[in-house]
C-alpha cells in the first residue's frame, strides 16, 4: 500500500531548500534555464532532515536546467553521500519525480499518482530506462519510508560529464544549509566525485563557493 506520507531523499541541487521549492510551487531556480510547473499540491514539505546515505554520487549526462553533468546516486560507491530528506505526500513525491523525469513539463498537466508498492517491498523499482527513472528505498525514518530516484546504471557504466559552475554552486549552498559544511569542505567533497574529478579541482570549486583553499 502506498503510504500517505514519505521521505523524498535529495542528494543533488535539491539539497538547497529554495531550489527544491520550485518543484513544489513551480518556478525557475536561480542560475537555471528550466521552469518547473510544480506539484498539484504546492504545500511546503512538512519536515526536512539532514541524512547520510551509504554510497556516493557521480555526475553524468547533460542537464537541461544547468548545462553540464547531473548528480546521480550510486549506493555501490565507497563512502557516504550527504543528502536531505523532505517529508512529502505520496502524490507530491510522484509529481516531483515526474518533473525530474521530464514527464510533467507543463502546469496544466494533471499529474499522475504511481503505484510505489514494488519499491516499498523490494527496495527498487524501475519506471523506465531514462534518467531518474529508477526508484530506491534507502531506509526509514520515524516509521516512514525514505525514497530517492537515480539512473539505472552505476557510475562505472555511466557517460560521465563534468557539472557546470551554477550547478556546483547550488550543491554547495545545499551542503552548507542542510549539513552545515563550509565551502572548503563542500569543495573537497564535490571535486572528488566521478565526473568532476580531473575536470574540477578542489581549489577551483572552493573559489567558486567563495573560499580560497590553501595550496
Amino acid at each position: 500500500m502506498t503510504p500517505g506520507l514519505l521521505w523524498y531523499v535529495a542528494y543533488g541541487s535539491n539539497l538547497y531548500r529554495e531550489r527544491f521549492a520550485c518543484y513544489l510551487a513551480g518556478g525557475t531556480p536561480p542560475g537555471g534555464a528550466w521552469r518547473y510547473p510544480g506539484c498539484r499540491d504546492a504545500a511546503p514539505a512538512r519536515d526536512d532532515r539532514a541524512v547520510l546515505l551509504p554510497g556516493g554520487i557521480y555526475f553524468a549526462h547533460t542537464s537541461l536546467t544547468w548545462g553540464g553533468g547531473m548528480a546521480f546516486y550510486d549506493p555501490g560507491l565507497p563512502g557516504r553521500a550527504p543528502a536531505r530528506a523532505y517529508l512529502l505526500t505520496a502524490a507530491q513525491f510522484c509529481d516531483v519525480m515526474a518533473q525530474e523525469m521530464r514527464r510533467r513539463v507543463d502546469a496544466h498537466d494533471p499529474g499522475t499518482d504511481r503505484d510505489l508498492s514494488e519499491v516499498l517491498a523490494t527496495g527498487r523499482q524501475r519506471l523506465g530506462p531514462g534518467r531518474y527513472e529508477t526508484l530506491l528505498k534507502v531506509g526509514e525514518r520515524d516509521g516512514r519510508p525514505m525514497l530517492t530516484f537515480t539512473a539505472p546504471h552505476p557510475a562505472a557504466e555511466a557517460p560521465l560529464n563534468a557539472p557546470s559552475a551554477p550547478y556546483l554552486t547550488m550543491l554547495g549552498r545545499g551542503l552548507a544549509e542542510a549539513h552545515g559544511w563550509d565551502a572548503d569542505r563542500a569543495a573537497a567533497y564535490l571535486a572528488a566525485r566521478p565526473g568532476a574529478r580531473r575536470n574540477w579541482t578542489h581549489r577551483r570549486i572552493a573559489d567558486l563557493l567563495g573560499v580560497v583553499s590553501p595550496p
